[in-house]
C-alpha cells in the first residue's frame, strides 16, 4: 500500500471534503481524486462517500490502521536517517509539562544550558505537549529527545505506545497525593486509597493528571467517570478547577497541590523517562545531565 495514497485518504477523512485536504497537503484536488481512486482500487471497494467525503464502512476500517502503518513508517525513515546524519545544528526537545515534577527544580533548563555550552553552534528547542505528541514526536525524528512523565507500579516502566517503542532511560519517580479541593470532606485524611474514590468526580486532565484509564486498570474498576474535561496542558488551570469544587485529580507530590492528601493504596508513583533514538553528541549530553 503506498504510504502517499494512504496520508492522502486520511487526511481527505480528516478534512471532510477533497478541496480542503488538495489545499492542507499542497496538492490539485484533481491529485487527490487521483491518489483516492487509485487506493479504492487497489483495496477493490469503495473507501469514501462524497460530498461530504466520509468514510464507508471499509474506510473506518482502513482509518484504524492507517495511523498505526503511518508512524510506523515515519519512524523507521527517523532511524535510517539518524544513521546519515551530520552532526545536528539543531537539537529539538520535548517535554510533558510534568515531567520535570519529580527531579530537581530546574534540571532540564540547567541540562540544557550544559548543552549549550558545549555545542556553541546548536540551536536548542523546548516544546511542551502531551505525551502522545511527545512520544510520537520522538519516534518520527521531529524531537530528538523527549521527557513524558505518567503513573505505574514502582517497578515498572511506563506504557506509552502500543505502536512504536522509543529507547527510555528512567528520570525520577515521586510519590502520588490525591488533589482535592480545600472544603472537601476527605481533605486531612492520613492517606487515601483509590478503592474508596471510583465513584467520585474526577477531572480528565489526560496531559497533566494520572489518565482516567490507568486509575481504572490498577484498581480494576470501571468507575473514575469524568465530571469535568480539561484538555489543557497548564497546570495552574488544572489546580483553580480543582480548588473550585470540579473534581478530584492524582498528581506528584512535588506539585503541592492545595488539599492534597497521599495516595496510599493501590502502590503507585508518578515516573518520569527520557525518550530518545540514537543520541548524538548534544542528546547524550543532555541525557548525562539529567541522569
Amino acid at each position: 500500500m503506498d504510504p502517499h495514497l494512504l496520508r492522502t485518504f486520511v487526511t481527505v477523512a480528516e478534512c471532510g471534503s477533497f478541496s480542503a485536504a488538495a489545499e492542507r497537503l499542497g496538492y490539485t484536488q484533481s491529485a487527490v481524486s487521483q491518489h483516492i481512486s487509485a487506493l479504492e482500487n487497489d483495496l477493490g471497494t469503495p473507501l469514501l462517500r462524497r460530498r461530504p467525503a466520509t468514510p464507508t464502512p471499509a474506510g473506518e476500517r482502513l482509518l484504524e490502521h492507517a495511523a498505526p502503518i503511518l508512524l510506523r513508517l515515519a519512524t523507521a525513515r527517523a532511524d535510517v536517517r539518524r544513521t546519515l546524519a551530520k552532526p545536528p545544528t539543531v537539537l529539538p526537545v520535548a517535554t510533558t509539562p510534568l515531567a520535570t515534577a519529580a527531579s530537581e527544580p530546574g534540571a532540564l533548563a540547567v541540562a540544557l544550558r550544559e548543552v549549550r555550552r558545549a555545542h556553541a553552534g546548536t540551536e536548542v528547542t523546548l516544546t511542551v505537549c502531551g505525551r502522545e505528541e511527545v512520544v510520537e514526536g520522538v519516534a518520527a525524528g521531529t524531537f530528538a529527545i523527549g521527557l513524558v512523565d505518567g503513573v505505574a507500579a514502582p517497578s515498572d516502566p511506563l506504557r506509552l505506545s502500543e505502536t512504536v517503542h522509543p529507547r527510555t532511560t528512567p528520570i525520577a519517580h515521586d510519590d502520588l497525593v490525591v488533589a482535592l479541593p480545600n472544603d472537601h470532606p476527605l481533605t486531612g485524611r492520613r492517606g487515601l486509597s483509590l478503592h474508596d474514590l471510583a465513584d467520585a468526580r474526577w477531572i480528565d486532565a489526560p496531559d497533566l493528571a494520572a489518565p482516567l484509564p490507568v486509575l481504572r486498570a490498577a484498581t480494576g474498576s470501571d468507575g473514575f467517570r469524568p465530571a469535568f474535561i480539561y484538555a489543557g496542558t497548564d497546570l495552574h488551570t488544572l489546580l483553580t478547577l480543582i480548588t473550585s469544587g470540579h473534581g478530584l485529580a492524582v498528581l506528584p507530590r512535588a506539585v503541592q497541590a492545595p488539599g492534597a492528601v497521599p495516595l496510599t493504596r493501590p502502590r503507585l508513583v508518578h515516573r518520569t523517562e527520557l525518550l530518545h533514538g540514537d543520541l548524538s553528541e548534544p542528546a547524550a549530553l543532555l541525557l548525562s545531565n539529567l541522569k
